[in-house]
């Protein structure tokens, strides 16, 4: 083959070669979508909702029912009874006499050497008996007497009456009240608020103690 064909020859195998390179080129190729990567999402724990907090109350507190007891009706106080319905004490010709206790009424009778009232509330008529000492120690205790030669009083609100004549009067105490009908021969009074009367007069006297009336 001379030269002229092999050139012929080569140009036609690089026209064969463009042809195919060509269809090659120009087949469809499948279209390949590419998608970005996902973004990962957090990992988070799902939430578990808190409990509310819970109030707890104290137990209640029952208080039992009582039942009161019935109540009793309550004794009106009896009056003490008046002196001349009280029982008699007599002292006999010199003799002695006590009187004590509460709430009560007692009548002394004959002539007494020595006659003791002690308690409180208690009334004594003396009026008929003669007494030498008298010794009142107590609250709210009330004497009346015929003649009496000296009288000790200890106590508060107390009361001593004598229609004759009283020699030696010694008061201690609060409230006290003494009349005498004759002379009062001597006082000595310690104590407030207290009254001592004597229509005779009193003698020598001495008094302590604030509110005391004495004339």
């Amino acid at each position: 083959m001379d030269h002229r064909a092999r050139l012929v020859a080569a140009a036609v195998g690089a026209l064969v070669i463009a042809v195919q390179l060509a269809g090659c080129g120009l087949a469809p190729q499948p279209g390949v979508t590419r998608l970005p990567p996902a973004a990962s999402a957090p990992s988070v724990a799902p939430s578990t909702p808190s409990p509310l907090p819970t109030a707890t109350l104290p137990p209640a507190t029952v208080t039992p029912s009582v039942t009161p007891p019935p109540s009793t009706p309550r004794a009106a106080s009896t009056p003490a009874p008046a002196p001349g319905d009280g029982p008699v004490m007599a002292c006999g010709d010199g003799g002695t006499a006590a009187i004590t206790g509460a709430e009560r009424s007692v009548r002394v009778e004959g002539t007494c050497a020595q006659l003791t009232v002690s308690g409180s509330a208690i009334t004594v008529d003396a009026a008929s008996a003669s007494i030498q000492a008298l010794t009142m120690s107590g609250d709210r205790i009330r004497v009346t007497g015929a003649a009496v030669d000296s009288a000790t009083i200890q106590g508060n609100d107390t009361a001593l009456t004598v229609t004759g004549a009283l020699g030696r009067l010694d008061l201690s105490g609060d409230r006290g009240s003494v009349t005498v009908g004759a002379a009062l021969g001597s006082l000595l009074l310690r104590g407030q608020d207290n009254t001592v009367t004597a229509g005779g007069g009193i003698g020598q006297s001495t008094v302590e103690g604030r509110g005391n009336r004495v004339g």
